[in-house]
Order: C-alpha cells, then sequence, then structure tokens
C-alpha cells in the first residue's frame, strides 16, 4: 500500500512539474511584426535624440567661442536651417528651431520635414540642464512624429558618467494609412564615452529603462530593457542590449541588438525560437 501510495504521489509531482515547465509558445508573426515596429520606433525617436543632441553641442560651441554674428548656423548634414532665439551667452532659456522645410534628405538617405522645436534651460554639461523637444508638422520618412521628450541632465553617476534621464509622453507616430503607434518611455542614457571631446563621432552612450504604448493593432504593450542598449553615435541603430517586449494576449519576447557590431541586423526571441530581422529607417508597410 505504501509503496502504490508513493507511486501516485511521485506522478502526481512529475505531472505538477511538467504542467509549470510548459513549451514556450512559438513566435508568431505578429511578435515579430511587433518587435519589427518596436525597432523602427527606437530609430525614429532616437533620431531625434541625436539631432537635438548635436544641435545643443552646437550652440554650446558657439556661445564659446563668441564668433557667430549670425542667429542660423546649419548641421552636418546641410540639410536643415538652425535658429537660435538668441546668442547672449547668459540668457536662458534659449529656443532652438531645426527646420527640414518641405523636406530634404540627410543622414543614411532619411527624408525629413517639418520642425523640431527644442527649448533649453543652460548648457548642455551643466547638471540640472533641461532640453525640451516638440514636433511642428515633423515627419521622418514619411511618418508624422508626434509627443514631447525631455532630456536631463542628472550629472555624473558612480562611474563618474553623465546620466542624461530621457522622458518621452505622448508620443504617436502616424502612419501615412492613418494607423498609429503610441509610445512613452522613462529611460537614462549613462555617456561612457565622447562627452567632452569636440568629435562627436566618438559618443557612445548605454540606454536603460521602460515603455509602454500601444502597438499598430490598438493592443497594449510595455518594454523593459533587461540589457543595457548600447548605442553610438557612429552606427546607425543599437550595436548590443536586449528588450523585453510584454503585449496583450502573448507571451512576452525580445528583441536582442547583438553583440556589438555595428549592422543592421536584430533578433526577436522567445524561449528556443529566434528569428532574425533587418533594421531600417522606415516601417515595413511603407515602400
Amino acid at each position: 500500500m505504501k509503496t502504490k501510495l508513493s507511486s501516485i504521489i511521485v506522478m502526481l509531482s512529475f505531472m505538477f512539474f511538467a504542467s509549470c515547465q510548459k513549451d514556450t509558445a512559438p513566435l508568431e508573426e505578429s511578435s515579430i511584426n511587433t518587435a519589427d515596429d518596436d525597432a523602427v520606433v527606437n530609430v525614429l525617436f532616437d533620431d531625434v535624440f541625436n539631432t537635438v543632441d548635436y544641435a545643443s553641442v552646437l550652440l554650446d560651441d558657439a556661445l564659446g567661442k563668441g564668433e557667430t554674428k549670425s542667429e542660423a548656423f546649419v548641421l552636418a548634414d546641410s540639410c536643415p536651417v538652425v535658429t537660435v532665439d538668441n546668442l547672449v551667452p547668459n540668457v536662458w532659456p534659449k529656443t532652438i528651431t531645426i527646420d527640414y522645410g518641405a523636406g530634404c534628405t540627410g543622414f543614411y538617405g532619411s527624408t525629413r520635414s517639418g520642425k523640431i522645436i527644442i527649448t533649453i534651460t543652460q548648457r548642455r554639461n551643466v547638471t540640472g540642464a533641461k532640453r525640451t523637444v516638440t514636433f511642428d508638422n515633423y515627419y521622418f520618412n514619411g511618418i508624422k512624429v508626434e509627443g514631447t521628450k525631455e532630456f536631463t541632465n542628472l550629472g555624473p553617476n558612480q562611474n563618474q558618467n553623465v546620466v542624461i534621464e530621457v522622458k518621452l509622453t505622448g508620443g504617436k507616430l502616424t502612419l501615412p494609412d492613418g494607423k498609429t503607434i503610441e509610445r512613452s518611455v522613462n529611460h537614462q542614457r549613462e555617456w561612457i564615452a565622447g562627452w567632452l571631446t569636440r568629435n562627436i563621432w566618438d559618443d557612445e552612450c548605454l540606454v536603460t529603462g521602460t515603455a509602454t504604448g500601444k502597438t499598430i493593432d490598438g493592443k497594449s504593450y510595455s518594454n523593459t530593457i533587461t540589457t543595457a542598449l548600447h548605442w553610438k553615435r557612429v552606427c546607425e541603430f543599437f550595436v548590443s542590449g536586449v528588450i523585453k517586449i510584454e503585449r496583450e494576449g502573448v507571451e512576452p519576447f525580445e528583441l536582442d541588438y547583438g553583440d556589438g557590431e555595428c549592422d543592421a541586423y536584430a533578433t526577436v526571441r522567445r524561449g528556443e525560437y529566434s528569428k532574425q530581422i533587418t533594421l531600417r529607417h522606415r516601417h515595413r508597410l511603407m515602400p
């Protein structure tokens, strides 16, 4: 009797263990598309960060030298006209307007139109300095970009690296067919290289934090960066890092940017299932 009872207990224990170790569901197309969309959203809003930060560097440079005799200067891609409301060194806040007009093609062959407007409370390297970004009919490769981004200099961390807090509220991308992707962000960017050098192309950051929003199909999602995203200004896309994506109605999956190569590939993964995707500056539904 004891032997039979022991066998039943072992069997039940095995069944319970097996139920807890349920196989991971294969990657369905909707999850792959969500990861692909997430990568495009990252590209668009990271392009804004790149543009805003570089405009801030140019402003600091102009104020430091005191040689600028005009209120207009041009970013490195010779595409937009950039104006500053005042170039008096100690008068703050200042407003920078980056105007792409009806459309011009710049970095990586991307076409931008409309305006990015930046309100700056202090020089870029001052702890507590804030840059608030809004958009005026701004489009990136045919996608309308909306929302408010705030960049706040939190000062150096324990590694003596400057940390920039990045918040996006009301973020929305609208495709030509009217479909939308929504995004709110709470990130921190630890500047691990290039903060004080004059060469912008040696800039590198580690990005951590979370994001929430709605997919193109109206499904709620939340993202958590589980391995810091490594950003290099010289590369088109993140070179490494992992984002865990949790979407309404499906098992979580990951978007993995790789092992540090400056390439255009990432991997969507759920358990043992994975698929490589090609990163790009345009949405998958657009030519």
